[in-house]
């Protein structure tokens, strides 16, 4: 949170308030969010869900962007569309859908090129470790999510 802060990237800053939130939250979720209140599993979203989530994330990463265009703030706009968008995959994550990899490696990515703008090398370093694990972490979730389909037909 303080590196973000010093780099004047504050949305930045902010989310890792929220992922403190989201931890405790996510637990709950797959421990006792399933249709018994036992273990939740991996579902996805209708293509018309992931339309109006991204056309939410650009439309408040614009406003976001531009309020914070009016402070001393940094890549206002890239900062806020990575905060925005991880705000929602971060959701994703704690309801176990499938496509929240997908999200992450955008959010990663942009995040990797954001970083290193700001001369962040070890954090865009680390970020670039994250694609890798979300490559992974996506085909194990795909394929646990196909098992899952087979067992329920």
């Amino acid at each position: 949170m303080v590196i973000f802060f010093d780099a004047r990237l504050y949305m930045e800053s902010a989310l890792q308030v929220f992922y403190m939130g989201m931890a405790v939250y996510g637990w709950y979720q797959w421990k006792y969010g399933g249709d018994k209140h036992d273990r939740l599993q991996i579902a996805t979203w209708q293509l018309q869900t992931h339309v109006l989530v991204i056309a939410g994330v650009f439309c408040l990463a614009a406003v976001f962007g531009w309020a914070l265009s009016r402070t001393d703030a940094a890549m206002p706009y890239l900062d806020s569309f990575t905060t925005v968008a991880a705000l929602v995959s971060t959701y994703m994550v704690a309801r176990k859908i499938l496509e929240n990899w997908i999200y992450w490696f955008v959010i990663d990515a942009v995040s990797v090129y954001l970083y290193g703008l700001r001369d962040l090398y070890l954090t865009a370093a680390l970020y670039v470790l994250y694609l890798v694990m979300i490559v992974i972490g996506f085909r194990r979730w795909w394929r646990d999510w196909q098992i899952q389909r087979a067992e329920t037909m």
